[in-house]
């Protein structure tokens, strides 16, 4: 049901991008709800948003764990918008707040991130911690010292980095380091199986190519189709990983249908 529903909204919002310059950027939420968008949760079905865990309040979409009983219980979660695409640029404001779950992994601290080129939420196991996905991973700062956001990590993924198979798990951008509780711009431009850029505040932090299955990963080989590996289009979603964040001003350019 859910992969029907996603058909029906890519080919709804083809039409819709269709009737548009390629040059104008189209909102993907429409500030009062989550209409588009389809949770996914460890541990529960597509399309069911366990706890309320995503929500809209004030505009924003926030991701609040206040329904889990004080423990995350490793129940990563993600939203995804309800259709794929393949060529774009992608850009939104996020923000860490309040206090991590107290179970919640170490890493996971102002973690977040964005998943592109991504499995239909539909396909993956109710017990699967992340789609199969290139994410632009998003992380807060702490107090001193320097972190890093707009890195990239690859669950069931590699990437082509200067020309070399890179499977290490992530790969840190050149970012500034963003403290606190303000809103950090982030973007990523996608060209199919081509380049993929990182960008955080308007500055180009990061950069690769040629997104591609993990042959050794068994959630992407259950996806790959012949043996061709390079993946060129697929579903952005906003993850859950055990700190509140929010999201804010989610707006897609369509380079390429």
């Amino acid at each position: 049901m859910v992969r029907t529903l996603a058909l029906i909204a890519a080919s709804s919002l083809a039409l819709a991008a269709g009737s548009q310059p390629k040059s104008e950027w189209i909102s993907l939420f429409n500030g009062k709800d989550l209409d588009g968008w389809i949770p996914k949760i460890k541990g529960y079905k597509a399309g069911e948003n366990f706890a309320n865990t995503f929500r809209v309040e004030n505009g924003v979409i926030k991701v609040a764990y206040d329904g889990y009983g004080g423990k995350f219980d490793n129940r990563f979660g993600h939203l995804f918008y309800k259709a794929p695409f393949s060529s774009y640029i992608l850009r939104l404001e996020y923000r860490f707040l309040g206090d991590q779950l107290p179970d919640g992994p170490g890493w996971a601290w102002r973690n977040s991130g964005i998943m592109v080129h991504g499995q239909d939420p539909g396909t993956m196991r109710i017990d699967q911690d992340f789609p199969v996905s290139s994410e632009v991973q998003l992380l807060g700062g702490p107090e001193t010292g320097e972190r890093a956001t707009g890195n990239v990590c690859t669950p069931g993924t590699h990437i082509v980095m200067d020309g070399k198979l890179v499977t290490r798990h992530c790969t840190d951008s050149k970012s500034a380091t963003y403290r606190g509780d303000q809103w950090v711009k982030a973007e990523v431009e996608v060209h199919g199986s081509g380049k993929v850029i990182h960008r955080i505040d308007g500055k180009e932090v990061l950069t690769y190519e040629q997104v591609q299955y993990d042959e050794n990963d068994p959630d992407a080989k259950a996806l790959i189709k012949g043996t061709d590996k390079l993946i060129s289009r697929g579903t952005i979603s906003l993850q859950s990983e055990s700190h509140p964040v929010e999201f804010r001003k989610i707006e897609i350019k369509v380079l390429d249908r």
